[in-house]
Protein backbone atom coordinates (compact mmCIF):
# COMPACT_ATOMS: atom_id res chain seq x y z
CA UNK A 1 0.00 0.00 0.00
CA UNK A 2 1.68 2.79 -1.13
CA UNK A 3 0.08 5.45 1.50
CA UNK A 4 2.48 3.13 4.15
CA UNK A 5 5.58 4.53 2.25
CA UNK A 6 5.25 8.27 3.84
CA UNK A 7 4.80 6.93 7.40
CA UNK A 8 8.23 5.27 7.37
CA UNK A 9 10.02 8.43 7.53
CA UNK A 10 7.66 9.77 10.00
CA UNK A 11 8.30 6.75 12.21
CA UNK A 12 12.24 6.88 11.29
CA UNK A 13 12.25 10.80 12.31
CA UNK A 14 10.11 9.79 15.53
CA UNK A 15 12.77 7.01 16.45
CA UNK A 16 15.72 9.76 15.78
CA UNK A 17 14.42 12.62 17.92
CA UNK A 18 14.19 10.05 20.82
CA UNK A 19 17.79 9.04 20.13
CA UNK A 20 18.58 13.03 20.31
CA UNK A 21 16.51 13.59 23.25
CA UNK A 22 18.47 10.67 24.79
CA UNK A 23 22.21 11.97 24.03
CA UNK A 24 20.55 15.55 25.04
CA UNK A 25 20.25 13.64 28.46
CA UNK A 26 22.78 12.15 28.66
CA UNK A 27 25.03 15.31 27.60
CA UNK A 28 23.19 17.82 29.86
CA UNK A 29 22.06 15.86 33.05
CA UNK A 30 22.31 12.37 32.83
CA UNK A 31 19.97 9.71 32.03
CA UNK A 32 17.58 8.73 33.90
CA UNK A 33 18.68 5.80 34.83
CA UNK A 34 22.45 6.95 35.76
CA UNK A 35 24.05 4.67 33.87
CA UNK A 36 25.81 4.98 30.68
CA UNK A 37 23.07 4.53 27.52
CA UNK A 38 23.27 0.78 26.85
CA UNK A 39 23.71 0.80 22.41
CA UNK A 40 23.59 -2.38 21.81
CA UNK A 41 19.88 -2.32 23.11
CA UNK A 42 19.02 0.50 21.56
CA UNK A 43 20.56 -0.73 18.19
CA UNK A 44 18.36 -4.27 18.72
CA UNK A 45 15.28 -1.83 19.11
CA UNK A 46 15.95 0.45 16.14
CA UNK A 47 16.70 -3.31 14.02
CA UNK A 48 13.18 -4.36 15.60
CA UNK A 49 11.41 -1.30 14.58
CA UNK A 50 12.48 -0.96 11.22
CA UNK A 51 11.49 -4.88 10.82
CA UNK A 52 7.85 -4.41 12.00
CA UNK A 53 7.23 -1.56 9.95
CA UNK A 54 8.43 -3.80 7.13
CA UNK A 55 5.87 -6.41 8.13
CA UNK A 56 3.25 -3.90 8.30
CA UNK A 57 4.16 -2.73 4.66
CA UNK A 58 3.99 -6.61 3.53
CA UNK A 59 0.91 -6.91 5.46
CA UNK A 60 -0.66 -3.47 3.75
CA UNK A 61 -0.17 -4.64 0.56
CA UNK A 62 -2.74 -8.18 1.37
CA UNK A 63 -5.08 -6.16 3.13
CA UNK A 64 -7.73 -6.03 0.56
CA UNK A 65 -11.15 -6.42 2.55
CA UNK A 66 -12.82 -6.24 5.85
CA UNK A 67 -12.02 -10.04 6.27
CA UNK A 68 -8.59 -9.01 6.01
CA UNK A 69 -8.52 -6.42 8.35
CA UNK A 70 -10.09 -7.67 11.09
CA UNK A 71 -9.78 -10.91 10.73
CA UNK A 72 -6.23 -11.49 8.53
CA UNK A 73 -8.38 -13.38 5.94
CA UNK A 74 -9.28 -16.08 8.45
CA UNK A 75 -6.40 -17.67 6.77
CA UNK A 76 -4.34 -18.37 10.12
CA UNK A 77 -3.33 -21.90 11.28
CA UNK A 78 -4.15 -23.55 14.56
CA UNK A 79 -0.47 -23.46 15.53
CA UNK A 80 -0.05 -19.84 14.28
CA UNK A 81 -2.83 -18.66 16.00
CA UNK A 82 -1.88 -20.26 19.27
CA UNK A 83 1.08 -18.48 18.91
CA UNK A 84 -0.21 -15.14 18.13
CA UNK A 85 -2.55 -15.70 21.43
CA UNK A 86 0.54 -16.40 23.48
CA UNK A 87 2.06 -13.26 22.02
CA UNK A 88 -1.27 -11.68 22.90
CA UNK A 89 -1.77 -12.62 26.52
CA UNK A 90 2.54 -12.67 27.58
CA UNK A 91 2.15 -9.13 27.06
CA UNK A 92 4.49 -6.30 29.41
CA UNK A 93 2.06 -6.81 32.03
CA UNK A 94 3.31 -10.51 32.24
CA UNK A 95 7.11 -10.27 31.92
CA UNK A 96 7.38 -6.87 33.45
CA UNK A 97 4.95 -6.48 35.82
CA UNK A 98 4.26 -9.99 36.83
CA UNK A 99 8.25 -10.40 37.53
CA UNK A 100 8.29 -7.05 39.47
CA UNK A 101 5.15 -8.36 41.56
CA UNK A 102 6.78 -11.49 42.85
CA UNK A 103 10.11 -9.35 43.27
CA UNK A 104 8.32 -7.46 45.76
CA UNK A 105 5.66 -9.69 47.18
CA UNK A 106 6.99 -13.18 46.60
CA UNK A 107 4.23 -16.08 46.76
CA UNK A 108 1.51 -13.68 46.54
CA UNK A 109 3.06 -12.29 43.03
CA UNK A 110 1.87 -15.93 41.45
CA UNK A 111 -1.65 -15.53 42.37
CA UNK A 112 -1.82 -13.64 38.57
CA UNK A 113 0.35 -15.89 37.11
CA UNK A 114 -1.66 -19.01 37.67
CA UNK A 115 -5.38 -16.75 37.37
CA UNK A 116 -4.57 -16.09 33.74
CA UNK A 117 -3.56 -19.98 33.16
CA UNK A 118 -6.57 -21.46 34.79
CA UNK A 119 -8.94 -19.28 32.37
CA UNK A 120 -7.63 -21.12 29.46
CA UNK A 121 -9.19 -24.44 30.15
CA UNK A 122 -12.79 -22.17 30.37
CA UNK A 123 -11.60 -20.85 27.20
CA UNK A 124 -10.94 -24.31 25.51
CA UNK A 125 -14.04 -26.46 26.86
CA UNK A 126 -16.81 -23.59 26.59
CA UNK A 127 -16.36 -20.68 23.99
CA UNK A 128 -13.50 -21.36 21.29
CA UNK A 129 -15.48 -23.79 19.05
CA UNK A 130 -19.01 -22.08 19.35
CA UNK A 131 -17.46 -18.54 18.89
CA UNK A 132 -15.65 -19.62 15.47
CA UNK A 133 -18.71 -20.74 14.36
CA UNK A 134 -21.15 -17.75 15.44
CA UNK A 135 -19.17 -15.48 14.70
CA UNK A 136 -17.46 -13.23 12.08
CA UNK A 137 -15.27 -10.46 13.59
CA UNK A 138 -15.75 -9.46 16.71
CA UNK A 139 -17.60 -11.31 20.40
CA UNK A 140 -20.79 -9.10 19.99
CA UNK A 141 -21.19 -10.96 16.56
CA UNK A 142 -22.14 -14.02 18.70
CA UNK A 143 -23.74 -12.22 21.60
CA UNK A 144 -26.28 -11.03 19.37
CA UNK A 145 -26.70 -14.07 16.85
CA UNK A 146 -30.05 -14.27 17.70
CA UNK A 147 -30.66 -10.71 19.43
CA UNK A 148 -31.62 -7.53 18.80
CA UNK A 149 -28.54 -6.34 17.03
CA UNK A 150 -28.71 -2.37 17.70
CA UNK A 151 -28.59 -2.42 21.58
CA UNK A 152 -26.99 -5.15 21.99
CA UNK A 153 -23.75 -4.09 20.00
CA UNK A 154 -23.89 -0.99 21.83
CA UNK A 155 -23.60 -2.71 25.08
CA UNK A 156 -21.22 -4.88 23.78
CA UNK A 157 -19.03 -2.22 22.24
CA UNK A 158 -18.92 -0.11 25.30
CA UNK A 159 -18.08 -3.12 27.27
CA UNK A 160 -15.03 -4.18 24.80
CA UNK A 161 -13.61 -0.05 24.62
CA UNK A 162 -13.34 -0.14 27.95
CA UNK A 163 -11.51 -2.91 28.58
CA UNK A 164 -9.34 -2.26 26.00
CA UNK A 165 -8.15 1.18 26.37
CA UNK A 166 -8.08 0.32 30.24
CA UNK A 167 -5.71 -2.59 29.36
CA UNK A 168 -3.51 -0.38 27.19
CA UNK A 169 -2.61 1.47 29.49
CA UNK A 170 -0.60 -1.30 31.46
CA UNK A 171 1.30 -1.56 28.34
CA UNK A 172 2.13 1.72 28.10
CA UNK A 173 3.28 2.54 31.36
CA UNK A 174 5.85 -0.32 30.77
CA UNK A 175 6.82 0.46 27.32
CA UNK A 176 7.37 4.17 28.37
CA UNK A 177 9.47 2.87 31.57
CA UNK A 178 11.68 0.36 29.37
CA UNK A 179 12.65 2.99 26.78
CA UNK A 180 13.46 5.41 29.51
CA UNK A 181 15.54 3.10 31.04
CA UNK A 182 17.21 2.59 27.35
CA UNK A 183 17.74 5.71 25.98
CA UNK A 184 17.13 7.82 28.83
CA UNK A 185 15.02 10.35 27.42
CA UNK A 186 11.02 11.19 28.93
CA UNK A 187 8.51 9.24 29.54
CA UNK A 188 6.32 11.38 27.61
CA UNK A 189 8.12 11.03 24.76
CA UNK A 190 8.30 7.01 25.13
CA UNK A 191 4.78 6.91 25.78
CA UNK A 192 4.11 8.63 23.00
CA UNK A 193 6.64 6.84 20.55
CA UNK A 194 4.85 4.04 21.30
CA UNK A 195 1.41 5.29 20.83
CA UNK A 196 2.70 6.47 17.21
CA UNK A 197 3.93 2.96 16.11
CA UNK A 198 0.85 1.12 17.62
CA UNK A 199 -1.23 3.09 15.34
CA UNK A 200 0.77 2.47 12.05
CA UNK A 201 0.61 -0.89 12.60
CA UNK A 202 -2.74 -0.98 12.94
CA UNK A 203 -3.86 1.75 10.58
CA UNK A 204 -1.95 0.28 7.79
CA UNK A 205 -1.33 -3.43 8.58
CA UNK A 206 -4.36 -4.37 10.55
CA UNK A 207 -4.91 -7.96 11.92
CA UNK A 208 -2.13 -9.76 9.60
CA UNK A 209 0.54 -7.59 10.38
CA UNK A 210 -0.56 -7.67 13.69
CA UNK A 211 -0.28 -11.13 13.76
CA UNK A 212 2.41 -11.44 12.61
CA UNK A 213 4.81 -8.93 15.46
CA UNK A 214 2.93 -10.98 17.59
CA UNK A 215 4.26 -14.53 16.35
CA UNK A 216 7.57 -13.15 16.21
CA UNK A 217 8.08 -11.73 19.08
CA UNK A 218 6.24 -15.05 21.15
CA UNK A 219 8.67 -16.55 19.84
CA UNK A 220 11.83 -14.39 20.87
CA UNK A 221 10.09 -13.59 24.08
CA UNK A 222 10.14 -17.24 24.80
CA UNK A 223 13.31 -18.08 23.95
CA UNK A 224 14.90 -15.18 25.57
CA UNK A 225 13.21 -15.95 29.01
CA UNK A 226 14.08 -19.63 28.48
CA UNK A 227 17.95 -18.29 28.65
CA UNK A 228 17.12 -16.52 31.42
CA UNK A 229 15.93 -19.51 33.56
CA UNK A 230 18.39 -21.80 32.08
CA UNK A 231 20.92 -19.06 33.68
CA UNK A 232 19.66 -18.06 36.71
CA UNK A 233 19.54 -21.64 37.57
CA UNK A 234 23.05 -21.88 36.76
CA UNK A 235 23.60 -19.41 39.16
CA UNK A 236 22.45 -21.54 41.58
CA UNK A 237 24.11 -24.96 40.47
CA UNK A 238 20.51 -25.73 39.29
CA UNK A 239 19.41 -26.04 42.64
CA UNK A 240 15.81 -25.08 42.83
CA UNK A 241 15.75 -25.31 46.83
CA UNK A 242 18.98 -22.76 46.73
CA UNK A 243 16.97 -20.43 44.48
CA UNK A 244 14.11 -19.89 47.05
CA UNK A 245 16.08 -20.02 50.06
CA UNK A 246 18.87 -17.21 48.53
CA UNK A 247 15.45 -15.18 47.93
CA UNK A 248 14.56 -15.79 51.80
CA UNK A 249 17.72 -14.49 52.87
CA UNK A 250 18.22 -11.68 50.25
CA UNK A 251 14.39 -10.34 50.81
CA UNK A 252 13.70 -8.16 53.08
CA UNK A 253 10.28 -9.46 54.74
CA UNK A 254 12.44 -12.97 54.60
CA UNK A 255 10.50 -16.18 55.25
CA UNK A 256 7.00 -14.64 54.79
CA UNK A 257 7.22 -14.10 51.07
CA UNK A 258 7.13 -17.63 50.61
CA UNK A 259 3.71 -17.76 52.49
CA UNK A 260 0.23 -15.96 51.27
CA UNK A 261 -0.87 -12.50 52.14
CA UNK A 262 1.80 -10.56 51.29
CA UNK A 263 -0.75 -9.27 48.91
CA UNK A 264 -3.71 -10.67 49.45
CA UNK A 265 -4.57 -10.95 53.04
CA UNK A 266 -8.36 -11.52 52.68
CA UNK A 267 -10.08 -14.86 51.75
CA UNK A 268 -12.96 -12.82 50.17
CA UNK A 269 -9.91 -10.66 48.14
CA UNK A 270 -8.64 -13.30 46.87
CA UNK A 271 -11.21 -15.55 45.70
CA UNK A 272 -12.96 -12.45 43.87
CA UNK A 273 -8.88 -11.54 42.28
CA UNK A 274 -8.91 -15.34 41.27
CA UNK A 275 -12.78 -14.97 39.62
CA UNK A 276 -11.12 -12.03 37.84
CA UNK A 277 -8.11 -13.37 36.39
CA UNK A 278 -10.27 -16.97 35.10
CA UNK A 279 -13.45 -15.71 34.07
CA UNK A 280 -11.53 -12.15 32.84
CA UNK A 281 -9.47 -13.88 30.45
CA UNK A 282 -12.10 -15.48 28.82
CA UNK A 283 -13.74 -12.09 28.05
CA UNK A 284 -10.58 -9.78 26.87
CA UNK A 285 -12.28 -8.89 23.09
CA UNK A 286 -8.88 -9.21 21.65
CA UNK A 287 -8.11 -12.57 22.48
CA UNK A 288 -11.83 -13.47 21.60
CA UNK A 289 -10.96 -11.55 18.15
CA UNK A 290 -8.52 -14.11 17.88
CA UNK A 291 -10.61 -16.74 16.91
CA UNK A 292 -12.18 -15.41 13.86
CA UNK A 293 -8.55 -15.38 11.60
CA UNK A 294 -8.52 -19.10 11.55
CA UNK A 295 -10.88 -21.25 8.87
CA UNK A 296 -12.71 -23.61 11.37
CA UNK A 297 -13.74 -24.48 14.95
CA UNK A 298 -11.11 -27.70 14.86
CA UNK A 299 -7.96 -24.84 13.84
CA UNK A 300 -9.80 -22.84 17.18
CA UNK A 301 -9.46 -26.03 18.89
CA UNK A 302 -5.78 -26.47 18.40
CA UNK A 303 -5.47 -22.39 19.09
CA UNK A 304 -6.21 -22.85 22.24
CA UNK A 305 -4.23 -25.76 22.98
CA UNK A 306 -1.13 -24.59 21.54
CA UNK A 307 -1.77 -20.96 23.06
CA UNK A 308 -2.18 -22.58 26.75
CA UNK A 309 1.29 -24.85 26.25
CA UNK A 310 2.77 -21.72 25.34
CA UNK A 311 1.69 -19.14 28.39
CA UNK A 312 1.60 -21.94 30.93
CA UNK A 313 5.37 -22.79 30.04
CA UNK A 314 6.19 -19.15 29.95
CA UNK A 315 4.46 -19.02 33.55
CA UNK A 316 6.77 -21.01 34.69
CA UNK A 317 9.63 -19.20 33.73
CA UNK A 318 8.48 -16.11 35.53
CA UNK A 319 8.58 -17.72 38.77
CA UNK A 320 11.84 -18.53 38.63
CA UNK A 321 13.04 -15.20 37.22
CA UNK A 322 10.94 -13.14 39.57
CA UNK A 323 12.46 -15.10 42.53
CA UNK A 324 16.12 -15.29 41.14
CA UNK A 325 15.67 -11.50 40.55
CA UNK A 326 15.43 -11.20 44.38
CA UNK A 327 19.26 -12.30 44.86
CA UNK A 328 20.64 -10.90 41.20
CA UNK A 329 19.19 -7.77 40.70
CA UNK A 330 18.16 -7.21 44.49
CA UNK A 331 21.63 -7.31 46.31
CA UNK A 332 23.60 -5.79 43.80
CA UNK A 333 23.62 -2.16 44.01
CA UNK A 334 24.48 -1.78 40.34
CA UNK A 335 20.64 -1.99 40.01
CA UNK A 336 20.19 0.51 42.79
CA UNK A 337 19.83 4.66 42.35
CA UNK A 338 21.18 6.89 45.22
CA UNK A 339 17.83 6.28 47.48
CA UNK A 340 18.26 2.66 47.24
CA UNK A 341 15.76 1.69 44.86
CA UNK A 342 15.66 -0.21 41.81
CA UNK A 343 16.32 1.97 38.80
CA UNK A 344 13.49 2.64 36.27
CA UNK A 345 11.13 0.89 39.67
CA UNK A 346 10.05 -2.51 40.24
CA UNK A 347 8.94 -2.96 36.75
CA UNK A 348 12.27 -3.36 35.30
CA UNK A 349 13.74 -6.11 37.59
CA UNK A 350 13.30 -8.53 34.31
CA UNK A 351 15.36 -5.93 32.49
CA UNK A 352 18.07 -5.48 35.14
CA UNK A 353 18.38 -9.64 35.41
CA UNK A 354 18.83 -9.82 31.96
CA UNK A 355 21.81 -7.50 32.33
CA UNK A 356 23.27 -9.52 34.93
CA UNK A 357 22.55 -12.62 33.60
CA UNK A 358 23.46 -12.55 30.05
CA UNK A 359 25.50 -9.55 29.92
CA UNK A 360 24.88 -6.21 27.53
CA UNK A 361 24.59 -7.55 24.55
CA UNK A 362 21.71 -10.09 26.36
CA UNK A 363 20.11 -6.85 27.70
CA UNK A 364 19.61 -5.39 24.77
CA UNK A 365 17.79 -8.39 23.44
CA UNK A 366 15.31 -8.89 25.73
CA UNK A 367 15.02 -4.84 25.93
CA UNK A 368 14.43 -5.24 22.09
CA UNK A 369 12.08 -8.13 22.92
CA UNK A 370 10.09 -6.58 25.77
CA UNK A 371 9.46 -3.72 23.24
CA UNK A 372 8.04 -6.13 21.02
CA UNK A 373 6.18 -7.32 23.54
CA UNK A 374 4.25 -4.10 24.25
CA UNK A 375 3.83 -3.45 20.69
CA UNK A 376 2.28 -6.62 19.70
CA UNK A 377 -0.53 -6.34 22.11
CA UNK A 378 -0.80 -2.86 22.09
CA UNK A 379 -2.01 -3.15 18.81
CA UNK A 380 -4.24 -6.54 19.55
CA UNK A 381 -6.18 -4.42 21.89
CA UNK A 382 -6.13 -1.45 19.95
CA UNK A 383 -7.46 -3.54 16.58
CA UNK A 384 -10.03 -4.82 19.38
CA UNK A 385 -11.40 -1.66 19.99
CA UNK A 386 -11.42 -0.09 16.57
CA UNK A 387 -13.64 -3.12 15.48
CA UNK A 388 -15.71 -2.39 18.48
CA UNK A 389 -16.45 1.23 16.81
CA UNK A 390 -16.30 0.67 13.04
CA UNK A 391 -18.03 -2.81 13.34
CA UNK A 392 -20.51 -2.80 16.08
CA UNK A 393 -21.41 0.80 16.31
CA UNK A 394 -21.28 1.88 12.71
CA UNK A 395 -21.51 -0.46 10.60
CA UNK A 396 -24.40 -2.08 13.01
CA UNK A 397 -25.98 -0.43 15.55
CA UNK A 398 -25.86 3.22 13.54
CA UNK A 399 -25.90 2.20 9.36
CA UNK A 400 -27.58 -1.14 10.47
CA UNK A 401 -25.35 -3.08 7.82
CA UNK A 402 -25.79 -0.64 4.73
CA UNK A 403 -22.24 0.48 4.82
CA UNK A 404 -19.21 -0.96 2.20
CA UNK A 405 -16.11 -2.39 3.31
CA UNK A 406 -14.28 0.18 2.42
CA UNK A 407 -16.00 2.79 4.53
CA UNK A 408 -15.54 0.36 7.76
CA UNK A 409 -12.20 0.22 7.38
CA UNK A 410 -11.76 4.17 6.76
CA UNK A 411 -13.92 4.34 10.51
CA UNK A 412 -11.60 1.64 11.79
CA UNK A 413 -8.72 3.43 11.15
CA UNK A 414 -9.79 6.82 12.77
CA UNK A 415 -11.37 4.78 15.38
CA UNK A 416 -7.48 3.64 15.80
CA UNK A 417 -5.94 7.48 15.67
CA UNK A 418 -8.44 8.05 19.01
CA UNK A 419 -7.78 5.09 20.22
CA UNK A 420 -3.97 5.69 20.45
CA UNK A 421 -4.37 9.33 21.52
CA UNK A 422 -6.58 8.03 24.73
CA UNK A 423 -4.03 5.33 25.40
CA UNK A 424 -0.89 8.16 25.28
CA UNK A 425 -2.81 10.30 27.95
CA UNK A 426 -3.52 7.60 30.20
CA UNK A 427 -0.40 5.89 30.34
CA UNK A 428 0.82 9.31 31.29
CA UNK A 429 -1.41 9.71 34.25
CA UNK A 430 -0.87 6.16 35.61
CA UNK A 431 2.73 6.35 35.09
CA UNK A 432 3.75 5.20 38.56
CA UNK A 433 1.17 1.89 38.49
CA UNK A 434 1.97 -1.67 38.76
CA UNK A 435 1.49 -2.66 35.39
CA UNK A 436 0.61 -6.54 36.66
CA UNK A 437 -1.87 -4.49 39.23
CA UNK A 438 -3.45 -2.18 36.92
CA UNK A 439 -3.68 -5.89 34.05
CA UNK A 440 -5.87 -7.37 37.29
CA UNK A 441 -8.17 -4.31 37.59
CA UNK A 442 -9.00 -4.90 33.57
CA UNK A 443 -9.60 -8.67 33.74
CA UNK A 444 -12.14 -7.46 36.57
CA UNK A 445 -13.95 -6.11 34.09
CA UNK A 446 -13.47 -8.34 31.53
CA UNK A 447 -14.78 -10.91 33.85
CA UNK A 448 -18.00 -8.80 34.70
CA UNK A 449 -18.77 -6.69 31.51
CA UNK A 450 -18.16 -9.34 28.63
CA UNK A 451 -18.04 -13.28 30.10
CA UNK A 452 -21.12 -13.18 31.47
CA UNK A 453 -23.37 -12.64 28.41
CA UNK A 454 -21.26 -14.13 26.28
CA UNK A 455 -21.52 -17.24 27.96
CA UNK A 456 -25.45 -17.32 28.62
CA UNK A 457 -25.89 -16.46 25.00
CA UNK A 458 -24.50 -19.71 24.03
CA UNK A 459 -25.50 -21.64 26.61
CA UNK A 460 -28.68 -20.31 28.03
CA UNK A 461 -31.93 -20.60 26.05
CA UNK A 462 -33.99 -17.94 28.48
CA UNK A 463 -31.47 -15.15 27.08
CA UNK A 464 -33.32 -11.34 25.49
CA UNK A 465 -32.16 -8.86 24.51
CA UNK A 466 -33.27 -6.91 27.42
CA UNK A 467 -31.38 -9.50 29.60
CA UNK A 468 -27.96 -9.10 27.69
CA UNK A 469 -27.72 -5.49 27.87
CA UNK A 470 -29.22 -5.09 31.38
CA UNK A 471 -26.44 -7.67 31.92
CA UNK A 472 -23.50 -6.30 30.11
CA UNK A 473 -24.07 -2.85 31.46
CA UNK A 474 -24.85 -3.46 35.28
CA UNK A 475 -21.48 -5.46 34.94
CA UNK A 476 -19.43 -2.79 33.47
CA UNK A 477 -20.85 -0.21 35.60
CA UNK A 478 -20.83 -1.87 38.95
CA UNK A 479 -17.38 -2.86 38.12
CA UNK A 480 -15.77 0.04 37.51
CA UNK A 481 -17.74 1.58 40.59
CA UNK A 482 -16.42 -0.76 42.86
CA UNK A 483 -13.05 0.00 41.70
CA UNK A 484 -13.59 3.40 42.41
CA UNK A 485 -15.14 2.94 45.70
CA UNK A 486 -12.45 0.28 46.90
CA UNK A 487 -9.08 0.99 48.60
CA UNK A 488 -7.05 0.73 45.05
CA UNK A 489 -8.33 3.69 43.48
CA UNK A 490 -10.28 5.37 46.56
CA UNK A 491 -7.30 5.11 49.43
CA UNK A 492 -4.28 4.87 47.29
CA UNK A 493 -5.05 7.27 44.08
CA UNK A 494 -7.40 9.33 45.53
CA UNK A 495 -5.89 9.68 48.78
CA UNK A 496 -8.94 9.41 51.56
CA UNK A 497 -8.37 7.39 54.82
CA UNK A 498 -11.00 4.88 54.32
CA UNK A 499 -12.70 3.02 51.13
CA UNK A 500 -15.97 2.58 50.93
CA UNK A 501 -15.89 -0.77 49.45
CA UNK A 502 -13.33 -2.86 51.25
CA UNK A 503 -11.92 -5.26 48.68
CA UNK A 504 -9.74 -4.17 45.84
CA UNK A 505 -10.92 -6.75 43.86
CA UNK A 506 -14.62 -6.72 42.65
CA UNK A 507 -14.99 -9.16 40.15
CA UNK A 508 -17.03 -11.95 42.68
CA UNK A 509 -19.05 -9.14 43.37
CA UNK A 510 -19.81 -7.24 40.23
CA UNK A 511 -19.34 -10.54 37.88
CA UNK A 512 -22.42 -12.21 40.00
CA UNK A 513 -24.48 -8.91 39.83
CA UNK A 514 -23.90 -9.14 35.91
CA UNK A 515 -25.25 -12.62 35.71
CA UNK A 516 -27.95 -12.23 38.27
CA UNK A 517 -29.16 -9.26 36.48
CA UNK A 518 -29.14 -10.82 32.97
CA UNK A 519 -31.42 -13.60 34.12
CA UNK A 520 -33.75 -11.77 35.92
CA UNK A 521 -34.40 -9.05 33.18
CA UNK A 522 -34.68 -12.06 30.82
CA UNK A 523 -36.84 -13.85 32.56
CA UNK A 524 -39.40 -10.98 33.40
CA UNK A 525 -39.16 -10.07 29.93
CA UNK A 526 -42.90 -11.33 28.51
CA UNK A 527 -42.44 -9.49 25.07
CA UNK A 528 -43.60 -11.36 21.66
CA UNK A 529 -39.37 -10.41 20.72
CA UNK A 530 -38.15 -12.01 24.13
CA UNK A 531 -40.43 -15.05 22.79
CA UNK A 532 -38.92 -15.24 19.52
CA UNK A 533 -35.45 -14.62 20.73
CA UNK A 534 -35.88 -17.79 22.99
CA UNK A 535 -37.62 -19.66 20.00
CA UNK A 536 -34.41 -18.71 17.67
CA UNK A 537 -32.17 -20.87 20.36
CA UNK A 538 -32.00 -23.94 18.65
CA UNK A 539 -31.07 -23.07 15.53
CA UNK A 540 -28.17 -21.04 17.05
CA UNK A 541 -27.05 -24.42 19.04
CA UNK A 542 -27.02 -26.45 15.85
CA UNK A 543 -24.83 -23.62 14.48
CA UNK A 544 -22.69 -23.64 17.67
CA UNK A 545 -22.14 -27.21 17.58
CA UNK A 546 -22.13 -28.51 13.85
CA UNK A 547 -20.49 -25.20 12.74
CA UNK A 548 -23.20 -25.39 9.56
CA UNK A 549 -23.40 -22.09 7.91
CA UNK A 550 -20.49 -20.91 9.65
CA UNK A 551 -17.84 -18.46 7.42
CA UNK A 552 -15.06 -20.51 6.70
CA UNK A 553 -11.51 -18.67 5.80
CA UNK A 554 -12.12 -19.08 1.85
CA UNK A 555 -15.70 -16.96 2.06
CA UNK A 556 -15.98 -13.59 1.35
CA UNK A 557 -17.22 -11.86 4.14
Amino acid sequence: MKKLLPTIPFALATLALASQSAMAADAVTGPVSARPLNWSAISMFFVFVLFTLGITRWAAKRTRSASDFYAAGGGLTGFQNGLAIAGDMVSAASFLGISAMIFDKGYDGMIYALGVVAGWPIILFLIAERLRNLGKYTFADVVSYRLAQRPVRIAAACGTLTVAILYLVAQMVGAGKLIQLLFGTSYLSAVMLVGCLMVLYVMFGGMLATTWVQIIKAALLLGGATFMAFMVLAWFGFDIEALFSGAVKAHAKGESIMAPGGLVSDPVDAVSLAVGMMFGTAGLPHILMRFFTVADAKEARKSVLYATGFIGYFYLLILLLGFGAIVIVGTNGDFHDAAGKIIGGSNMVAVHLAGAVGGNLFLGFISAVAFATVLAVVSGLALSGASAVSHDLYANALRKGAVTEAQEIRVSKIATLVIGVLAILLGIIFEHQNIAFLSGLVLAIAASANFPVLFLSMFWKGLTTRGAVTGMLTGLISAIALLVLGPAVWVQILKHPHAIFPYANPALFSMTLAFASAWLFSVLDSSAQGKREQERYVGQFIRSMTGIGAARATDKH
